[in-house]
């Protein structure tokens, strides 16, 4: 999930919208006509500051290089009963996944799941009044109109956690990228040591079944205290709380030194950080099985699991398409379960 060479979960803006533009004092004058009526028009409204979600940005790293944005103000009115132009609101794209927040209070102000979702976060300042406004028959003259009043002028700060059918979570090099990498066209960095991946990375799947396609979303790796905040513990571990399946993988080759371990230190970080998560639908994969040690080495954490997951190698294409078939399963499962429970 990067994007000009950048990934970044995080950002605080300045937005401000439009003030609404002043009502005009006028009185119609043309030839003859010495003390016309009142002809002052009402000054336009403000520009609203708006944020869209849209799959087109995949990080805040765009939106936050620019700190400040500022809608433009309403035009005043003019003479002849004519209006002042509106202020042009502003369009702020965020990421799918984005929850805006008022940065001094704290409190959620919108939360954009979906694609084109769309929130007006500062309104844009309201036009005055011109002085035909106020024109009456006990007082045709009048000289009184309004001023524009203030658009709204706030801090928010954006936080973003993804939108995944499948969230991956494991260990250091426990082979979450080199799995993305093969079951979808993503690119994260891979590598034979720890932390290779440092920001949450999305790709697509074909899976061959109903529901036809997913997204996965890989997660950097997890380490003991990431309930914490070790490691960033809380920015990674936030981006599974929106996934709807959690797939656990367990490196299982020698390089491992205790699977069952590993496999514990993984259930209970996520239990820590969120009982709500841990009892999401998930899936054990054991993962680089590529001779008879790492074979029996699987059996065993499925044995002392309880679990019946399943023995993948990405590196040799071995296992994938049960994978595939299996997560689609249960994405589909939780689907209906979840609809079953809301109706």
């Amino acid at each position: 999930m990067k994007q000009d060479g950048m990934f970044r979960d995080e950002a605080v803006l300045h937005v401000r919208a439009g003030k609404g533009g002043d009502g005009c004092c006028s009185f119609h004058r043309e030839k003859y006509v010495t003390q016309g009526g009142p002809d002052g028009g009402d000054g336009g409204d403000g520009g609203n500051v708006v944020f869209v979600a849209t799959s087109h940005e995949n990080s805040l790293f765009r939106v936050a290089r620019q700190r400040e944005h500022f809608a433009e103000h309403g035009r005043p009115g003019g003479p002849n009963n004519c209006s002042g132009a509106q202020g042009e609101s502003i369009e702020i794209h965020v990421p799918i996944g984005t929850q805006i927040k008022d940065a001094r209070r704290g409190n959620l102000l919108a939360d954009l799941k979906e694609d084109g979702e769309q929130i007006v976060i500062a309104e844009g300042g309201r036009g005055g009044k011109g002085n035909a406004r106020f024109a009456s028959a006990t007082h045709q003259t009048p000289d009184r109109f309004d001023k524009g009043t203030p658009g709204e002028d706030r801090q928010v700060a954006l936080e973003l956690k993804l939108v995944a059918n499948v969230g991956f979570v494991g260990l250091p090099n426990a082979g979450k990228s080199t799995l993305l990498r093969t079951l979808t066209s993503a690119r994260p960095r891979v590598g034979a040591y720890p932390f290779t991946t440092l920001d949450p990375s999305l790709g697509v799947m074909e899976t061959g079944a109903d529901p036809p396609t997913l997204v996965l979303a890989d997660i950097p790796g997890l380490i003991e205290g990431a309930n914490e905040g070790k490691g960033l513990g809380h920015q990674f571990l936030r981006h599974v709380e929106r996934t709807q399946v959690l797939l656990h993988l367990v490196d299982c080759s020698v390089a491992s030194e205790d699977p069952w371990t590993d496999f514990q230190t993984i259930r209970q970080e996520i239990t820590a950080f969120s009982p709500e998560l841990s009892q999401r639908s998930w899936l054990l994969l054991a993962t680089k099985i590529e001779d008879d040690a790492s074979r029996l080495r699987a059996q065993d954490l499925m044995e002392k699991s309880g679990q019946d997951g399943l023995l993948i190698s990405a590196a040799m294409a071995q296992g994938l398409d049960a994978l595939r078939f299996r997560l689609a399963a249960i994405v589909k499962e939780t689907a209906l379960r979840i609809t079953s429970e809301q109706g």
